[in-house]
Parts: structure tokens; sequence; C-alpha cells
């Protein structure tokens, strides 16, 4: 890991794209600022924690999902019968 200072004002940065300023120092917070292009995407490490486990969560409900229907009768797969109908 690169560990590098800043004071108020200064900046960091990341390729060509990417770059971090120091916003504001309060006790032990720091308050920084972000200038990436739109496609990058930025998130505090906390959410993109959050984001990294619903996405494993949805990958592993896929391919169950999958493996569901994988096991289902040919007959009982075919998009052309439409809803099931109500009884009656």
């Amino acid at each position: 890991m690169l560990v590098l200072s800043r004071r108020i004002g200064e900046s960091i940065v990341i390729g060509n794209q990417v770059t971090i300023t120091v916003l504001e120092v309060r006790g032990d917070q720091v308050r920084i600022g972000v200038d990436a292009p739109r496609e990058v995407q930025v998130h505090r490490e906390e959410v993109w924690q959050a984001l990294q486990e619903e996405n494993a969560r949805a990958a592993d409900t896929a391919d169950r999902a999958r493996r569901l229907v994988a096991r289902m009768p040919q007959a009982a797969r075919r998009p052309d019968d439409g809803p099931p109908k109500p009884p009656g």
C-alpha cells in the first residue's frame, strides 16, 4: 500500500482520470473530494462491501433458479403456454 501525506487543498492523482482532494480535517475525520469520470464507480468501502455481498446473493439465486429450471420437465418449460388459467 502506498501511503501519502496531504494537507487541506492538496490532491492525489490516480491514473489520468481520478483526482482525490483533501477538503477538510476535523479531529479523526477527513473529508475528501473525488473527481472521476461518470463511468468510474466510486464508493465508500462499506457500501462497496454491501454491493459485493448483494451481487453474490443475486448470482447464487440466479444459479439456483437455472438449476431448478433445468430439472423441470420440458413440457412445463414451454414459453408458449402462457400464464396459468384460474380454476373453474
